[in-house]
């Protein structure tokens, strides 16, 4: 696991443009097993109505359902959390078991939500991770890349010319 505790992390403001850079990737033959997305999936004033998993894959209904089940038909690995702080927060990919892990692992790091004990799990530094946790409040997507040096470096190649609010290579 220690080759993936280097990741390439996109920030976008629409759920369309986060789609759009899972399927950047895909079209770019990286691995999708490596690739997590993180959201809130919806405004605050709407509700999500569900969701469910089939097998690997999860179906979701609400304001954004087309969105997120588009997302998950790509993704393996998918959860819908309360976290404090955040609020509902949905994600696939490996951030997924980072996060399950942390919490069977009642890892605590200080000052930090249980997101923010997934990421720096990964290999995201603390101050990132806060910059990331407040661009979840503002409902932006974060789309993370795992993987060697290699292959992060080359999805910020490729990511970054989808014009992402912010893009950072983190190196373990």
């Amino acid at each position: 696991m220690a080759d993936n505790n280097n990741s390439c992390v996109a920030l976008y403001s629409a759920h369309d443009q986060a789609e759009e850079a899972v399927r950047v990737l895909q079209k770019a033959a990286f691995d999708i097993k490596k690739v997590s997305i993180v959201g809130k999936g919806y405004h605050r004033e709407e509700h999500p109505i569900g969701f469910y998993n089939t097998g690997d894959r999860i179906r979701f209904w609400g304001a954004q359902g087309a969105f997120w089940g588009g997302v998950w038909g790509l993704l393996v690995g998918a959860a819908l959390f309360w976290i404090p702080g955040l609020g509902p927060v949905v994600m696939a990919g490996p951030v997924v078991a980072a996060l399950v892990g942390a919490l069977k692992g009642a890892v605590a790091v200080a000052g930090l939500s249980a997101l923010g004990a997934a990421l720096y799990s990964i290999g995201i530094p603390k101050d990132s991770i806060i910059r990331y946790e407040t661009a979840l409040k503002s409902d932006q997507y974060l789309i993370i890349l795992h993987g060697n040096q290699t292959e992060v470096e080359r999805a910020h190649e490729v990511l970054a010319t989808g014009k992402p609010t912010d893009i950072a290579i983190h190196l373990s």
